[in-house]
């Protein structure tokens, strides 16, 4: 899938790293607002919105081809595992500082307290040169209208948007995941994987759960993966698997929202207050929380495959045999 350009090093590459970013900052305050940015705008640390703009006003016409689509393009919405969204590589086909645009604008879509650990795994996962194997494209046009940053390889889908997207969290489905290991197969304690601790806590769920309950919650299987049908909503507020969040007692569903903010707490701030406060909206008792017997290593009864579903909104985590974990939030499954 390899592009068969090799773009030579295009932008400001005479530039350090940090006089780049505030030039970058500069820049895309100017091209995202319209207006002349006020003093000292300069040096703030610059959005991964307002550095999706300045990447974007970098790329030759050459990488354009390469890494732009219109807004309206179907792979604006896909979603996978191990894949690239365009046939671009950032460390073949774009030049440093674009790459550390790149590298900036994924950081900036992570809380401070993950964002270089959820970096350092990506970069584990990719099958080659770290971040530099992986694909991005921007769909429409920053500063003009709609457009959609998308930045894809093993193990990872991101967004971001700008809320060009609206009523979904994230701007679209994502994927994120791990594998700790040199093996396929991780231990059953998950060593050093960097999502682990998200099973830990809906397990804790699950063993606050009595008798009746768990015999609801545990269920054979669960979903197949299969790219973006992973994560179909069904619109439905009774009937998926596993147990609904409403037969649940109180200090039960505190304890979910415990769950949901901990698998929020890599991203940053404002995609985990749209997500949940989406999740809200479609009735948070109307989730059901399921966990899988099929997938659980080591027979330990500590389930490694699990998933939280409702109308709108799904958010399945299989770790086995490392983890995969997909999310899809929106305000309307039909949307």
């Amino acid at each position: 899938m390899d592009s068969p350009f090799a773009c030579p090093d295009h932008g400001p590459s005479s530039l350090d790293r940090r006089g780049f970013l505030k030039t970058a900052a500069l820049a895309a305050a100017t091209t995202v607002a319209g207006r002349i940015p006020l003093l000292g705008e300069a040096s703030r640390k610059p959005t991964s919105e307002t550095l999706v703009a300045t990447f974007h006003k970098s790329l030759s016409a050459e990488q354009r081809g390469l890494f732009c689509l219109p807004f309206d393009h179907p792979l604006r919405l896909h979603v996978d595992n191990n894949w690239f969204i365009t046939k671009g590589r950032l460390g073949k086909d774009l030049s440093k500082d674009q790459q550390q645009m790149v590298r900036e604008i994924f950081l900036g879509l992570h809380s401070p307290e993950y964002a270089e650990r959820v970096l350092k795994a990506t970069e584990h996962d990719s099958e080659q040169g770290g971040l530099g194997s992986c694909s991005v494209a921007v769909f429409g046009e920053p500063g003009t209208g709609k457009f959609e940053f998308v930045l894809t390889g093993r193990h990872v889908t991101r967004r971001c948007d700008g809320d060009s997207v609206e009523g979904a969290a994230f701007g679209g489905p994502i994927f994120y995941g791990h594998q700790a290991g040199a093996d396929d197969e991780e231990r059953p304690d998950h060593p050093d994987n960097v999502y682990w601790y998200q099973a830990k806590r809906a397990n804790e769920v699950f063993q606050m759960l009595d008798g009746k309950q768990r015999s609801v919650a545990l269920v054979d299987r669960l979903r197949r993966e299969h790219a973006t049908e992973t994560v179909k909503l069904t619109g439905l507020k009774t009937g998926q698997p596993g147990i609904p969040l409403r037969d649940l007692s109180r200090d039960q569903r505190d304890h979910v929202r415990k769950v949901m903010a901990d698998l929020l707490a890599p991203f940053r701030k404002a995609d985990a207050d749209e997500a949940m406060k989406l999740v809200e909206a479609n009735g948070f008792d109307d989730l059901h929380l399921a966990f899988s017997k099929s997938g659980d290593l080591g027979g330990d009864g500590v389930w490694d495959v699990w998933q939280i579903e409702g109308p709108a909104m799904l958010w399945y985590f299989r770790g086995s045999p490392h983890v995969h974990s997909w999310v899809n939030i929106r305000r309307d499954a039909g949307a």
